[in-house]
């Protein structure tokens, strides 16, 4: 069984909670068994416990975020470890891009990160895609070291079959508890309120920034953004001074027709009409953002829970989706 290690920012913990969920099989599996800083019990050392782990780690996954890059623990003294580790072909290294930040210039940029081409998992659209091709890359590793059949993709026997007490003792943890930890978390109007605001906040500046890359990419292409107020903007992209795509994004209040984030083709100035809608919604530890489902081209459904990047990314594939037939 390989044991893996999760280095990241505590502001990340969420997300760490949902790429362990996505580790379960591999784990019921015996394929390999894991281990962070919330599996250290009340009195005891915690930079000890760390580094106990760390260094015995089989795979070690830095989970990559602008806080994990900030955190001088994550960054000089766990990373740092990995590497060396590495280095010597004792452990292998996988970062993990949680979301975006300027990475490749790290020490762990030469490395293949995960989801492939790095591209962070909170601007995935199907956050739990993201997740599943982390976990194919965590298996993939417990292969190359040899505790994985790659015929099975379950843990292999290498000696006798063990006894009964044998296999519970090297299943227990040095310090045995439940990982059933989590509570019920409320969200107040407050709390979606500023979600909201913030979501469409992100999504203009996500708009503005990616009509700037689009038009350095492709001669003969020009973006525009106007922002007309604090709750609307409007976009257009042009080849060759053409209008190819135009689009609305605005705030609906928490009443009437339009209830969240919407998204009209064209330039519209009223607010009774829209093609997709971003609604705010929250389970028992987040808020997140779900699609009205109006747009089938997208491949997104309505069950999905969207972070305000898997949110604008949406948008953005509405938008560029008559550039992308046009011949030019």
């Amino acid at each position: 069984m390989a044991s893996v290690f999760f280095s990241y920012s505590h502001v990340d913990e969420a997300l760490r909670d949902q790429l362990e969920k996505q580790l379960s099989i591999l784990k019921r599996q015996g394929v390999v068994e894991t281990w962070h800083d919330r599996r250290i019990d009340a009195g005891e050392e915690i930079d000890a416990a760390i580094s106990k782990n760390l260094t015995s780690a089989d795979i070690i996954l830095l989970l990559v975020s602008p806080d994990f890059i900030n955190s001088d623990y994550c960054y000089d003294r766990e990373m740092t470890a990995a590497m060396e580790r590495h280095a010597e072909g004792s452990a292998i290294v996988i970062p993990v891009i949680l979301r975006a930040c300027d990475w490749h210039g790290a020490p762990f940029g030469k490395l293949n990160a995960t989801p492939p081409d790095g591209r962070p998992i909170t601007q995935a659209v199907d956050r739990d895609q993201a997740f599943l091709e982390v976990a194919k890359a965590v298996r993939a590793a417990a292969e190359r070291i040899g505790k994985v059949d790659v015929d099975t993709g379950v843990a292999r026997t290498r000696f006798s079959p063990p006894t009964a007490s044998s296999a519970v003792q090297r299943a227990l943890p040095d310090t045995p508890r439940s990982s059933n930890l989590r509570m019920t978390k409320t969200f107040t109007d407050r709390d979606r309120d500023r979600f909201k605001a913030d979501s469409f906040e992100f999504i203009a500046k996500f708009f503005e920034n990616s009509l700037n890359e689009l038009q350095t990419r492709n001669p003969g292409v020009e973006g525009d953004m106007r922002r007309i107020d604090a709750n609307r903007f409007t976009a257009s992209a042009y080849r060759n001074g053409k209008a190819l795509s135009r689009c609305t994004i605005f705030v609906g209040g928490d009443r009437g027709f339009i209830n969240g984030i919407a998204y009209s083709d064209g330039e519209i100035s009223a607010s009774n009409s829209y093609n997709e809608m971003l609604h705010v919604e929250f389970d028992d530890q987040s808020l997140f953002l779900k699609c009205s489902g109006m747009r089938h081209m997208t491949g997104n459904g309505r069950d999905e829970k969207l972070s305000p990047e898997g949110g604008a990314e949406l948008f953005w594939t509405i938008f560029m989706a008559p550039l992308q037939r046009e011949r030019g």
